[in-house]
């Protein structure tokens, strides 16, 4: 089994969902930082042009949106699931639908804070080629009110959920406790004290401390070139959980498809499919110095298309 290597940054809270998931797993991994926005030379060959953080690779399979980067560890490394018993789907569906809701609400607060201090190039390319909106101090203050009764809100059924046991599916964090984590990492980690206050954080704040301790796990420093030469010098494995003929829309392997994030960063990525299922897509791409590569998505939050 190939090492595993992840290319993240270390602000972002994606990326920190992640290290945490490596943590949980107590995994040795290869760290790869990156650029908080383009351009990643090395980067982005191996993904065809996707631009989201993080990216996680195996060899030369490269594994795009912590929604196939979560479940690949789970099959990878199977001794402690991010998702329970009988909780697979909830744990899954739960995550993606506290991210997608929560995303903008926490930038709201987040810039509210510490906006000045937000490089310009960053607001620029958040406005122009990721979130596709305006994250500057100015232009978020008049949705602020609006950002926090949002954020409150969707506290305080976590709170309510989180009663009765240390995690939401029981002993043990879940996919969905990390996903709901990250974003109020985001918030604790950058903002005042006094956000605790604003959002009514005390009584989520054991779990939280729970989720932090877990740490990183181990990982050792590798530079963006090391990573390309392992993905240079490795072949995809071989696709046997999926089926050539499983996409639920009918493609079939072989016909050259188009992949792209249907919320934002929507960048398109091209190459040949490989295999899907209703959880997840694999394509395959030949870069000219990087060789065969299989990308792996997520079916939840990406718009598969003939070419």
């Amino acid at each position: 089994m190939c090492d595993i290597i992840l290319h993240h940054y270390p602000f972002s809270s994606f990326s920190e969902k992640v290290r945490t998931a490596l943590g949980f797993k107590g995994l040795a991994w290869h760290s790869v930082e990156i650029a908080g926005l383009p351009p990643r030379p090395l980067l982005s060959p191996l993904t065809g042009g996707y631009r989201r953080a993080p990216v996680l690779q195996v060899g030369a399979d490269i594994y795009c949106d912590t929604n196939a980067i979560l479940p690949a560890l789970d099959c990878l490394h199977p001794r402690t699931t991010l998702c329970p018993a009988g909780s697979e789907g909830v744990a899954q569906g739960l995550g993606f639908a506290w991210e997608r809701q929560m995303w903008v609400p926490t930038i709201g607060v987040l810039v509210h804070y510490i906006g000045e201090h937000i490089p310009p190039e960053f607001i620029k390319d958040r406005k122009e080629g990721y979130l596709m909106i305006d994250i500057s101090k100015e232009a978020m203050a008049p949705q602020f009110e609006q950002h926090v009764q949002f954020v409150r809100a969707q506290l305080g059924w976590l709170k309510q959920a989180l009663k009765a046991r240390p995690f939401l599916f029981g002993e043990a964090p879940s996919a969905a406790d990390l996903a709901c984590w990250q974003t109020l990492w985001l918030l604790r980690k950058n903002c005042p004290p006094e956000v605790d206050a604003l959002l009514g954080l005390a009584p989520l704040v054991p779990w939280y401390d729970r989720i932090a301790a877990i740490g990183h796990g181990t990982p050792t420093a590798m530079t963006a070139e090391q990573a390309f030469e392992v993905a240079r010098a490795a072949q995809p494995v071989p696709v046997t959980h999926l089926s050539p003929d499983g996409d639920p829309g009918g493609l079939k392997a072989g016909c050259p498809v188009t992949v792209i994030p249907d919320d934002n960063a929507r960048v398109s990525v091209s190459g040949t499919l490989v295999a899907a299922g209703e959880h997840e897509i694999v394509i395959h791409r030949k870069d000219a110095q990087a060789g065969d590569l299989h990308l792996h998505f997520p079916r939840v939050g990406f718009d598969v298309q003939a070419a």
